[in-house]
């Protein structure tokens, strides 16, 4: 296996710089735009990629996993130049070990304060922020203590600088911004939840206060209940919570009426946990206002007025997953009209006999919400989209709109974590360009392990896309 080589001098054990060595070369850097995508860990103005192949191998180790920094620029993905990063990098704590999985959980935020965004991988034994520059990700920390379940980033207490919430057997810790290079916070904050943990969270400000909230999901062995609201504030999270009173899993919080209330577009599930591999999908748009929770909630599915396809239930003695609508969901203003659009990813839908081969659906948002009207759906059988539509490709996993040639529209990346390149389940991601009409396929690029020189077999690659 070929990965990026890292030219590293230890300052000390916890914080260590280093320069990635890209497959390559170096990309020239671009000004600095009036506008900061999300993700950038360069601040060049043009957002970037952090593609997981979960199950990668490295030095050997089977399943131990990697993830392919991706720049941005002006020509959209720049894939000449990809990094590598895996637990085999110099500076990174612990070694590759086979089925960890590095790379399957990630977040991202300016942790520091200095403009740059900064990428924390959640992987045992130790968790880790990789922190942004100007020459892109240069150095290493430590998070302190053990690794949690899981981490988001945000800012929790409205105060301008980077938090991160994580959840752990001891709580909800919110450790405050801004962090030193040790990757220690300026303070924490431990809320005792008792048994009943999230099972995910979704961060983002429904309020519309500045703070960020949290809405989190809730099962237990194979029932699921209703997701909650933290709400954010001056102070941070206080433990109280307002019930949803919907069945929803992972998601995003978007404005997508823009009226100053970010709005919650999850994954609607059926009470029994167990249904969800075998589900038709559905999006569930629950609308903010300044308490929260606003009474306006709305349900799109494939069966909605404008929504390209017709939901089908999975049938388990077919090996037939059912389209999962909603399985991956991600926030962006496609078109440049200010209002954020969402991008839902239908990883087992069927196309011609190619079954659980997947698709995506882009909905519009626009000042009535979110809405059918217009949507537009990709596989890899629409023209001009690289592949084949095969079985079990799962296109539509991990769904990301980001600007990455930065025009003021986003782009939609898509994994296919199980697609199979030259060997078995090395999976693919896809570039699609956004433009005043929507997503376009003009100028799309796809990329996977084999094109940019990683480890290919059963590496998942495109499992999970950070943001």
């Amino acid at each position: 296996m070929r990965r990026s080589l890292i030219a590293a001098v230890a300052v000390t054990a916890l914080a260590t710089p280093f320069a990635i060595v890209a497959t390559g070369g170096s990309a020239a850097a671009a000004p600095v735009p009036h506008r900061t995508p999300v993700v950038d860990f360069n601040h060049d103005g043009y957002a970037d990629l952090a593609v997981s192949a979960g199950r990668g191998t490295v030095d050997g180790k089977t399943g131990a996993g990697y993830i392919s920094i991706v720049y941005g620029s002006a020509a959209g993905a720049d894939t000449a130049h990809a990094e590598q990063i895996s637990r085999a990098t110099p500076g990174l704590p612990g070694t590759p070990e086979q089925g960890a999985g590095f790379g399957l959980r990630t977040t991202t935020g300016d942790l520091d304060g200095d403009g740059y965004t900064d990428l924390v991988v959640n992987d045992e034994p130790y968790d880790v922020v990789l922190w942004g520059s100007e020459h892109g990700l240069t150095g290493i920390s430590q998070l302190p203590g053990e690794s949690v379940w899981d981490l988001k980033a945000g800012d929790f207490n409205g105060d301008g600088k980077g938090d991160l919430v994580a959840l752990s057997q001891s709580g909800l810790e919110t450790r405050f911004g801004p962090f030193t290079r040790d990757g220690k916070p300026a303070s924490a904050k431990n809320l005792d939840i008792g048994d009943d943990a999230p099972a995910d969270i979704i961060v983002g400000d429904m309020t519309g206060d500045g703070a960020d909230d949290l809405v989190t999901s809730h099962s237990f062995e194979e029932m699921q209940y209703s997701s909650r609201l933290w709400k954010g504030g001056k102070d941070g999270f206080t433990g109280a919570t307002t019930p949803t009173g919907k069945f929803t899993v992972d998601g995003v919080i978007a404005d997508v009426d823009k009226d100053g209330y970010g709005d919650l577009v999850a994954r609607e599930v059926d009470e029994v946990s167990e249904m969800q591999t075998l589900d038709a999908g559905a999006v569930r748009v629950v609308y903010g206002a300044a308490s929260g929770l606003s009474d306006r909630t709305k349900l799109i599915n494939q069966d909605t007025a404008g929504v390209p396809g017709v939901g089908e239930q999975g049938d388990e003695d077919l090996g037939d997953k059912g389209d999962q609508f909603g399985y991956s969901i991600s926030a962006g203003d496609v078109t440049g009209d200010g209002y954020p659009d969402i991008a839902v990813g239908v990883p087992g839908e069927d196309v011609g006999s190619a079954g659980n081969t997947g698709a995506v659906v882009l909905l519009r948002g626009g000042a009535g919400g979110l809405t059918g009207t217009g949507a537009q759906a990709f596989n890899q059988s629409t023209a001009d989209v690289p592949g084949v539509s095969e079985g079990d490709d799962a296109f539509g996993s991990a769904v990301l709109l980001s600007d990455v040639n930065n025009n003021n529209r986003a782009d939609l990346t898509v994994g296919a974590p199980t697609e199979d390149g030259t060997v078995k389940d090395s999976g693919a991601a896809w570039l699609l360009r956004g433009s005043q009409n929507g997503l376009t396929t003009t100028n799309i690029t796809s990329f996977s392990p084999s094109s940019l020189g990683t480890a290919q077999e059963g590496a998942l690659f495109g499992g999970k896309l950070s943001r």
